[in-house]
């Protein structure tokens, strides 16, 4: 009799390796309860109680300062295994305190990453964090195999029936969030820059923040750059009503039309949002914006990502390079199921430099996962 062979003999591995493909498949599924938990520790104040507490909290007084249901704050359990997973996911830590009882207990304290969800800090990520597991945002996600298989634009689109930004018109609200998440980013972007680079800004008499929202970015540049002419560009809805200085102005219009000229074209983090076509036609609108004049001197200066991707990942050695990758690959699925951009490689940058008439750029990487980069004409 002829011996036939099972068509799934290359799929077998050993129990201990089956095992532990299982652990690996099972946390990559549940990893949307690490961020939801996160999500319901923001709503719930715990970074700003800790904080105000101003030293470790017990579970017993984290309990009694949240704004959470009578019959809830009964069954200390609940708040307990919420704060089981966000020490796991390192948000907070534990630290022995004499409690109520004069017996020791762990009392949780803030780490660098949740002191960066506090409130009060300037710095604060807590707007870009409810954006981005707003329900608005998160749906699409439900999408991406049906958009592959449609001719939409993105799983926005085949989600909401219409564009990111024609979105953010239609719901004010949602807009308002998105607003305020950019506005947040923007405040720690311009101290970083203000430490670590504040010479890209010398020497400039006049500069756009092009898509510059509700004017963070130009607004410290203005202050900090008394004699620099500072625009902020963006559409006529999200700059009405807000109020100019002696050297800051807002105005409204399209950026694919016309950009107002200047001695420096700034945009962060939106070239990323736009397909490289349309990258193109928008960095020949800044190089007619920073030359219309015959200034040979001016430049466009980007804050966007630079992903560094070789062959094998030969250039991610250390823990630390490998977090900031995935980072990156993460908002790159991140734009590719909003809008209808990516985040780039420097070939990919250079490509689009180069495409639209622009000699050199410098990169500068002081910015985390994101990079400073000018271009010149």
């Amino acid at each position: 009799m002829e011996k036939v062979r099972s068509s799934g003999h290359d799929l077998q591995v050993g129990a201990t390796e089956q095992l532990k493909a299982q652990a690996h498949i099972w946390n990559q599924i549940f990893n949307f309860i690490n961020s939801m938990s996160l999500k319901c520790a923001i709503q719930l104040g715990i970074p700003d109680a800790i904080h105000s507490h101003g030293k470790p909290m017990t579970l017993s007084q984290l309990i009694s300062a949240l704004p959470i249901h009578q019959n809830k704050k009964l069954d200390s359990h609940l708040i307990y295994r919420l704060m089981r997973i966000l020490v796991n996911s390192s948000f907070f830590s534990l630290q022995e305190v004499v409690g109520e009882t004069d017996q020791l207990e762990d009392g949780y304290v803030l780490t660098n990453s949740s002191k960066l969800l506090v409130r009060d800090n300037p710095f604060s990520l807590t707007p870009i964090l409810l954006t981005v597991l707003d329900p608005i945002m998160t749906k699409p996600w439900h999408s991406i195999s049906t958009w592959l298989q449609s001719d939409d634009p993105t799983p926005f689109a085949t989600t909401h029936g219409m564009e990111f930004w024609d979105y953010t018109v239609r719901d004010p609200r949602f807009g308002n969030v998105f607003n305020e998440a950019m506005a947040s980013d923007a405040r720690l972007v311009v101290s970083v820059l203000f430490d670590k680079r504040i010479s890209v800004f010398e020497g400039l008499e006049s500069l756009v923040d092009l898509a510059g929202g509700t004017g963070t970015v130009g607004k410290a540049i203005a202050d900090a750059f008394p004699h620099v002419e500072c625009t902020v560009f963006d559409l006529p809805h999200v700059i009405a009503d807000l109020q100019g200085s002696t050297n800051l102005k807002f105005v409204g219009g399209d950026m694919f039309d016309e950009i107002p000229p200047a001695d420096a074209i700034f945009m962060k983090w939106i070239l990323h949002d736009w397909s490289d076509e349309d990258c193109v036609k928008l960095l020949k609108r800044c190089k007619v914006a920073i030359t219309c004049k015959g200034n040979k001197n001016g430049k466009v200066i980007l804050v966007d990502m630079v992903i560094v991707e070789k062959q094998n990942n030969k250039d991610i050695g250390h823990d630390h390079d490998h977090q900031l990758y995935e980072t990156q690959i993460l908002f790159d699925m991140l734009m590719m199921v909003s809008f209808p951009g990516r985040e780039r490689k420097e070939t990919e940058w250079a490509k689009l430099f180069s495409d639209a008439g622009f000699s050199t750029y410098k990169i500068t990487p002081i910015l985390g996962v994101r990079s400073l980069i000018e271009v010149f004409p």
